[in-house]
């Protein structure tokens, strides 16, 4: 399912994005990741209900068999390990960007996917034998390692280095920089770059004082 977003059509899980979207498939890691708005105080994995219909809108876990269960059993742990993996793919931008080097507990989620994961081998009508999890994912590892590969690829082509995050620390919204220079560095200059200009300069003059 699509929606038109500023005049595009673009998939439906990336309807909270807006701007600065990065091409298909990158956009799933960007979408994935701005699942949380800090800056507006909203998490779309925050809420069960509405974490399994984008995760199952976005093909990377399977809708439950039978909703008529109250607690949904199993799903708590997805729910755990889906917003911890969203934290390390926010750390993995901020460390190509620049930040400070991968941690253990920055890794630790990867590291569960991987070992959960079921991946298999695909031969496509080109010949080429690829690695790539069912679509949609029949578990939510199998769909997280679905991203992992997006970042591989995107790693392989020079697309991932324009993946970024905000650099305004209340917001860290991951955009991606189609600039030619590729030092953009905010999500929004109009809301985030000003704000955080405007925060230094009164930082200065205080110093300055």
């Amino acid at each position: 399912m699509t929606v038109t977003l500023n005049g595009m059509n673009v998939p439906s899980w990336a309807s909270h994005v807006e701007d600065k979207l990065a091409p298909m498939p990158l956009l799933l890691v960007q979408a994935y990741v701005d699942t949380m708005d800090q800056d507006l105080g909203t998490d779309i994995l925050g809420h069960a209900d509405q974490a399994r219909a984008w995760l199952a809108d976005a093909g990377l876990r399977v809708p439950d068999p039978d909703r008529s269960e109250p607690n949904f059993p199993g799903f708590a742990e997805d729910l755990l390990l889906a917003r911890e993996v969203r934290e390390s793919l926010r750390a993995l931008i901020g460390h190509d960007s620049g930040d400070e080097p991968l941690t253990p507990d920055d890794l630790a989620p990867l590291e569960q996917v991987l070992s959960q994961a079921s991946p298999r081998l695909e031969v496509g009508v080109d010949g080429q034998v690829r690695l790539g999890p069912d679509r949609p994912a029949r578990t939510l590892a199998d769909g997280l390692l679905g991203l992992l590969l997006i970042i591989r690829d995107a790693q392989a082509d020079g697309s991932w280095d324009r993946l970024k995050l905000c650099g305004n620390p209340d917001c860290r919204w991951a955009f991606y920089d189609r600039s030619h220079s590729r030092r953009g560095a905010w999500c929004d200059m109009a809301s985030c770059g000003n704000r955080v200009k405007n925060r230094n300069l009164r930082a200065r003059r205080a110093q300055a004082s």
